[in-house]
């Protein structure tokens, strides 16, 4: 497009640029191997630049280029198969074009699996609506505000870290993720809040739909085959809204589907939302649900056909003191309670590694309340391994038929 018409188009409030018709992928690959009969649940074979993994799959969060409390090697042992870091705070710190110097996250983390990154879209609502994402520890909360507009261009923040200002657009997103290198990446967008009324979350949608599309351009012209782009979904809790978000990602050419915004104010709502967008999209893509990852979610979701989750909960309730059992009310047990003072039992004997499986109770209750960090190290390995302990017997579930009994063992009414 001319830089005329460009300007015309911007003079009137918009830009519109034209999405390439069609990407090569060929370096990626979703093949669908099994499907349960019963439900919309399958199991794919995810081919990345740096493996493959087979979904249904969990993508621990690595927020700010570390999966907090566990090192990329003990990751790897506790047979996590991909990690997702995120955009916005790598552009913080360390910052671009550092990570792109030290040859890009994977040889910088030491992290050699499939990666992903977000496009930094998400921090537009958790600091634009005035709340903060849980693992932002560095920031003042009376500054919490530190979006100080988003407009068609993109959103101009305040650093969290130094206060300088930063325009994020869909054209520097996607340069900031391709200098990161992780091999699936995302589309800019905006990620609406519920409480947004419809005439906004309407507004921003047809935003986030050119935001998309410049992604896309920007993309196609850098993409060197090593990474794939997701688009994402929005539409907040309008099913007309959802359908015409699908339909716009649908007609672009991106190598995955992300649901994304404003799920609901409840579990039901979120249901409703997610089965409105699963309903209408192409079944041969990899489908992503982001920041979703309880173990009742995962059940959920994996039946209505989500492929991977992401979730920062596994080391985010380890820190402080919850950890994840199979079987437990609630999913998960408060190891700092008074009942485990004396309890010499592992967390998980037959889940080979040694957080779940060396450590009494007793002494990683003591860890917590003698405030020593390894008792959150301790549980932040076995929440990793706990849930990739689920995923893995999910799969199997869902070739054998048997995901309902499965469920029940995971959690019993």
């Amino acid at each position: 497009m001319g830089s005329s018409s460009k300007r015309k188009k911007k003079s009137a409030g918009f830009i519109h640029v034209q999405p390439p018709e069609k990407i090569d992928y060929s370096g990626f690959a979703f093949d669908i191997t099994h499907r349960d009969p019963e439900s919309q649940a399958r199991i794919g074979q995810l081919k990345t630049p740096h493996g493959t993994i087979e979904t249904p799959n969990y993508i621990f969060c690595g927020t700010k280029a570390s999966v907090k409390n566990v090192m990329p090697h003990v990751m790897k042992d506790l047979q996590t198969d991909i990690i997702l870091a995120n955009t916005y705070h790598c552009m913080i710190q360390p910052g671009a074009d550092l990570v792109e110097k030290m040859g890009g996250l994977h040889k910088f983390t030491g992290w050699d699996g499939p990666m992903m990154t977000d496009s930094g879209g998400f921090q537009i609502f958790s600091m634009g609506h005035g709340s903060v994402a849980d693992e932002i520890k560095g920031r003042n909360r009376s500054n919490s505000k530190s979006v100080l507009k988003i407009t068609e261009e993109g959103a101009k923040f305040k650093s969290y870290k130094d206060g300088r200002m930063i325009m994020l657009t869909p054209e520097r997103s996607m340069e900031i993720q391709r200098q990161l290198g992780a091999d699936l990446i995302y589309q800019f967008d905006e990620c609406t809040a519920f409480h947004v009324d419809r005439r906004y979350t309407e507004d921003s949608m047809h935003r986030s739909h050119r935001w998309g599309d410049r992604s896309l351009k920007a993309f196609d012209e850098q993409h060197d085959g090593t990474q794939g782009l997701y688009g994402i979904i929005q539409g907040g809790v309008y099913e007309d809204l959802r359908a015409q978000s699908c339909a716009w990602v649908e007609d672009r050419p991106f190598f995955g589907t992300a649901v994304g915004g404003s799920l609901g104010g409840s579990e039901e709502q979120m249901r409703e939302v997610v089965s409105w967008c699963m309903n209408d999209l192409k079944k041969e893509r990899p489908v992503h649900l982001l920041g979703i990852g309880r173990i009742r979610d995962v059940f959920e979701f994996v039946r209505m056909g989500i492929d991977t989750f992401d979730c920062v909960s596994p080391t985010r309730i380890a820190r402080h003191g919850w950890a994840l059992v199979k079987g437990a009310p609630d999913e998960r047990i408060n190891i700092r309670n008074a009942r485990f003072r004396e309890d010499a039992e592992p967390l998980f004997p037959s889940l080979d590694n040694p957080a779940s499986r060396d450590f009494s109770k007793a002494y990683i209750h003591h860890l917590f309340k003698a405030g020593e960090m390894l008792g959150m190290q301790l549980l932040a390995m076995h929440n990793v391994a706990t849930i990739n302990l689920l995923m893995r017997e999910i799969r199997q579930a869902i070739k054998d038929g048997t995901l309902d009994e499965l469920e029940k063992e995971w959690l019993p009414s």
